[in-house]
C-alpha cells in the first residue's frame, strides 16, 4: 500500500527528470574537461542519446539503474505497490533501450550506456569515457554512418 496520497505521489513523480539529472551532468563534465565537445539530446537519432559525438560518430546513454532495469542492487528492486504495472513498464523500458541502441549501431553510430551506479568511482569512469571516445571504429573508411531519415521528425516509421 502506497503510504502517499495520489496527489503527493503525483508530485513527487514530476521531479524525476528525464534529462539533466546529476549522473547525466557528472559525465558531461568529465567528458568536457577531457577536452571532448558533445551535442545533447538529438531529436533526429533513436532515443535521444544523452552525448552526442558527430564527428567520432559515437554516442552515450547515461541510464538510471532504476528505470533501466541494471541489474546492480538498485536497480534489481521492485516498488511494492502496483507489481503488474512496473514489472510491465520497466520490461517495456528495457526493450526499447535494446531496440534504440540496435538502430543506432545499424546507422554506424558506437554506442557506450553508462549506469547510474557506475558514476560513483570518477577516475574509473572518466577512463572509460576516454577509452571510448579514443577507440576507433571498426568499420572500414568507406562504410560511413548510414541514412538516418527515418528517425527524423515527422518521417514515418517503418512496418
Amino acid at each position: 500500500m502506497d503510504t502517499l496520497t495520489p496527489r503527493e505521489r503525483s508530485a513527487r513523480m514530476a521531479l524525476v527528470r528525464s534529462k539533466d539529472t546529476k549522473p547525466e551532468l557528472l559525465v558531461r563534465r568529465i567528458t568536457h574537461r577531457a577536452g571532448y565537445r558533445f551535442r545533447l539530446h538529438r531529436a533526429d537519432l533513436p532515443g535521444r542519446p544523452d552525448l552526442v559525438f558527430p564527428a567520432r560518430e559515437k554516442v552515450i546513454f547515461v541510464h538510471g539503474c532504476f528505470w533501466h532495469g541494471h541489474d546492480c542492487p538498485r536497480g534489481n528492486r521492485l516498488p511494492k505497490g502496483n507489481r503488474p504495472y512496473w514489472t510491465t513498464k520497466l520490461k517495456h523500458n528495457r526493450d526499447r533501450d535494446l531496440t534504440q541502441r540496435a538502430a543506432l549501431a545499424a546507422a554506424g553510430w558506437d554506442v557506450l550506456v553508462v549506469w547510474e551506479c557506475e558514476t560513483r568511482d570518477r577516475a574509473v569512469l572518466a577512463s572509460r569515457l576516454c577509452v571510448f571516445l579514443e577507440t576507433r571504429q571498426r568499420r572500414g573508411e568507406g562504410e560511413r554512418r548510414k541514412n538516418l531519415a527515418p528517425f527524423k521528425k515527422g518521417a514515418k516509421k517503418a512496418p
